[in-house]
């Protein structure tokens, strides 16, 4: 039987080994930015941060990938008033005020203010955290959604 010290020694030196290889793959050391969930096998072969995302190729994507335009929630049919369906989802959100409390959904140019936001990134003080039926928003489809707000929410 080993010795406790020891064997705790050649755990320590597995898992900085495991830690260094996982370090290495982690990226090939150009800054890229990182993979959707599940790997390039699951998706679309790459998600990134974009500085000008556009409404019709990035947020539109948004909110359709995370179930926002499904019927039980801002879909043709939708339960709640708010329709995100592609054609109207612009219309609906830019400059138009929110319901439950005092903020426009999307106000260009600033996105800590506009109510979309607030909600998907969870500071509302009405109401729940959006997407409602899903995961919250990742880090990265947050970014995109900011930063087409920051370069002014254009219908693009």
């Amino acid at each position: 039987m080993r010795h406790p010290i020891m064997r705790h020694s050649v755990l320590m030196t597995l898992a900085l080994c495991a830690g260094a290889v996982l370090a290495a793959c982690g990226g090939d050391g150009g800054g890229s930015s990182p993979m959707a969930p599940g790997g390039p096998s699951d998706g679309p072969a790459e998600r990134v941060i974009k500085d000008n995302p556009s409404f019709a190729g990035d947020v539109q994507d948004i909110l359709e990938r995370n179930g926002c335009t499904a019927s039980g929630c801002h879909g043709t049919f939708a339960a709640s008033e708010l329709s995100l369906a592609e054609g109207s989802a612009y219309a609906e959100i830019v400059n138009v005020p929110a319901v439950s409390e005092d903020f426009l959904l999307v106000k260009p140019n600033d996105p800590q203010n506009s109510y979309v936001v607030i909600k998907v990134e969870g500071r509302h003080t009405v109401g729940s955290r959006m997407p409602l039926a899903g995961v919250p928003l990742d880090a990265i489809d947050i970014a995109n959604l900011r930063n087409w707000i920051v370069q002014g929410a254009q219908n693009n």
